[in-house]
């Protein structure tokens, strides 16, 4: 099955603008620097916790080449580690058009599927959310051991230090469930997109947080959203998307996707790779925190 899905997501590679061809066939346009790899990797928190995880990467090859994606050469360099979290009844490969663009920036983004919320789990219940941070460390420290692994493709590539938790409405509450008490001071910040209210209170390490909601939102409500920003101790930033929905802006063409783009991939460059530039610089990013005078000058 996992051999399947990845023959699925093969990537070709025109002038920076990645095309992948997803789960459903469709195109799907990827801007950025790299060419993009996928490698799909088998781990577990134990018997009953299967994870099976996809990871996009940035592969070796100029843009403009074409590159099959699968098992793809990595491009030289050490690459942050982002992890991300898909939401109830949903699959990694469906933010394939987000998690590409993000790896054809430099990153390496790490896609569990949750074994009790993912589309079509066997047993599905949304009460196992509360159990997806540790799943989604887990992740995060198996692909972490890679970058020291003898003969791995990854061996040498992964910047472990710094990692960036991500997700969409219930993998939102599991980005933002990692940042409780206790956290590892690896993870620097986190992008929470439609999340819902966390059964937690923050605490650690502070981690920058980037918030983003549309405030038509009929899923998980606008206040909901503000009601946990609220609650964050540390330095965080707020994007409403004006009259839009639970997740329309998540594709390409659609009316929030480029804003929804340029500020997470902003974000990840402020928070992963230290670009001050990507924090100050007039955008959508810069509107989410307000002006720093500190930072920005």
């Amino acid at each position: 099955m996992l051999a399947l899905l990845a023959l699925l997501l093969i990537f070709a590679i025109s002038a920076f603008v990645p095309v992948v061809s997803s789960p459903g066939g469709a195109a799907v346009q990827a801007s950025g620097s790299y060419p993009v790899g996928v490698r799909v990797l088998a781990f577990s928190r134990g018997a009953d916790r299967p994870l099976p995880t996809m990871v996009w990467y940035p592969a070796a090859g100029r843009p403009g080449s074409v590159v099959a994606g699968r098992d793809a050469e990595v491009a030289d360099g050490r690459f942050p580690l982002v992890i991300f979290s898909h939401g109830l009844q949903s699959r990694p490969e469906d933010h394939v058009q987000m998690t590409t663009r993000w790896a054809a920036a430099g990153f390496v983004v790490i896609a569990p599927a949750y074994p009790h919320t993912k589309k079509n789990a066997p047993g599905y219940t949304r009460d196992d959310l509360v159990n997806q941070p540790a799943d989604a460390w887990a992740v995060v420290q198996g692909v972490s051991r890679l970058d020291r692994a003898p003969g791995d493709p990854f061996a040498g590539h992964l910047d472990t230090a710094d990692v960036v938790a991500a997700g969409h409405s219930g993998g939102a509450y599991t980005a933002a469930a990692m940042l409780q008490r206790g956290h590892s001071a690896r993870l620097k910040g986190a992008i929470v997109i439609a999340g819902a209210r966390p059964r937690f209170e923050f605490g650690g390490p502070p981690a920058t947080m980037l918030f983003i909601h549309g405030d038509a939102d009929p899923t998980v409500p606008y206040s909901t959203g503000r009601a946990v920003y609220a609650r964050v101790p540390w330095d965080k930033g707020f994007l409403t998307l004006h009259g839009l929905n639970h997740g329309s802006y998540l594709s390409p063409g659609q009316r929030g996707f480029n804003e929804v783009m340029t500020s997470t991939t902003d974000f990840l460059r402020w928070r992963l790779d230290g670009d001050k530039q990507a924090r100050c610089s007039p955008g959508p990013l810069r509107t989410a925190f307000g002006p720093d005078q500190q930072l920005c000058g």
